[in-house]
């Protein structure tokens, strides 16, 4: 494996090994504070349930394109 290669992002779905193609941003405001953002990746297919899950809870915050979004909690 190339050493300056960087590593294929994958969604997050169970099971799934897809490459990411869109960030999930969210946050538990029960556990976490405001500005603190946690990342979920999701490929087209499984962009809507992984939004929705997290959409129910009142979790979810923003929807980004992969290239633009940290992959690390903020």
């Amino acid at each position: 494996m190339d050493a300056s290669a960087s590593p294929t992002l994958v969604c997050s779905a169970r099971g799934c090994q897809a490459p990411a193609q869109w960030a999930l941003r969210w946050n538990n405001p029960r556990l976490h504070e405001a500005t603190r953002r946690k990342t979920w990746l999701a490929c087209p297919d499984h962009r809507s349930t992984l939004g929705d899950f997290l959409d129910a809870r009142g979790f979810l915050r923003e929807v980004v394109p992969v290239a633009g979004s940290p992959t690390l909690d903020s």
